[in-house]
């Protein structure tokens, strides 16, 4: 019950109360919570105060309204860690979530035009382009650049399905030791948009990841397009995962 002596507010305490409920499963996701004249009655509150916490755990996105309807347990996305060093298969597989990968452009060695953002600019480096699926639903296309000298005969190794992580570790014993990333929102179009099934309106998530490995700096470099409507993509702050 609401302790009207504490320091803490009691909408505070009402959002913690009703908080605790959803961790307990009282209130699964989808579902509708009580309503506001229903949370006021049981506590003996008024309504304002209820709708400062539901108001608090809206914000959290926690609870989320539908017009006409009522205040609902919002579901949850799963938060895939996008910067793991085993790969992105692996962050999906940590969170039990299977993937489908699917070979856009097969590896190839190719001249990399002017980019001053990609270390192989003006050089040749063997590039793929491949889509993670969750189910039927595209997730998101990686674009990937390999080292030419280091992943000679790449080419040659059948990558449809496969984890490129796993196949750097046990075709060619190399493991990345650090890396960076970088976030933007863009926007794609043409083929790429076609196959992530947005509109060229629609913002994704850029991403630029650089691997370095024992043997050189930025072996891999990769740019990621995500659709953020499915997962919440995040980086871990102090430190990176590795298996």
């Amino acid at each position: 019950m609401l302790n009207s002596q504490s320091p803490m507010p009691l909408y505070h305490q009402l959002a913690d109360i009703l908080l605790a409920g959803i961790r307990a499963g009282d209130y699964p996701p989808d579902t509708r919570i009580p309503s506001e004249h229903s949370l006021a009655a049981a506590y003996g509150i008024g309504r304002p105060t209820v709708r400062q916490a539901i108001d608090l755990l809206v914000r959290k996105r926690i609870l989320v309204r539908k017009r006409g309807s009522g205040t609902y347990v919002l579901t949850r996305q799963k938060e895939i860690n996008l910067f793991s060093l085993a790969g992105t298969t692996s962050a999906f597989h940590r969170e039990g979530t299977s993937v489908i990968l699917h070979i856009l452009q097969k590896t190839r060695l190719r001249a990399i035009g002017s980019d001053p953002e990609n270390p192989f600019s003006g050089q040749s480096a063997y590039f793929l382009s491949r889509l993670t699926r969750v189910e039927t639903s595209p997730v998101l296309i990686e674009d990937i650049y390999l080292h030419a000298g280091i992943f000679t005969g790449i080419d040659a190794i059948d990558l449809e399905g496969q984890s490129l992580s796993r196949i750097v570790d046990e075709r060619y014993f190399m493991r990345p030791v650090s890396g960076r990333q970088t976030f933007r929102i863009g926007y794609v179009e043409g083929s790429k948009a076609v196959d992530l099934a947005v509109s060229s309106t629609t913002p994704i998530l850029l991403v630029k990841r650089f691997l370095h490995f024992p043997q050189a700096e930025n072996v891999i470099y990769s740019e990621l397009y995500c659709r953020t409507d499915q997962f919440v993509f995040s980086q871990t702050i102090g430190g990176m995962t590795d298996d």
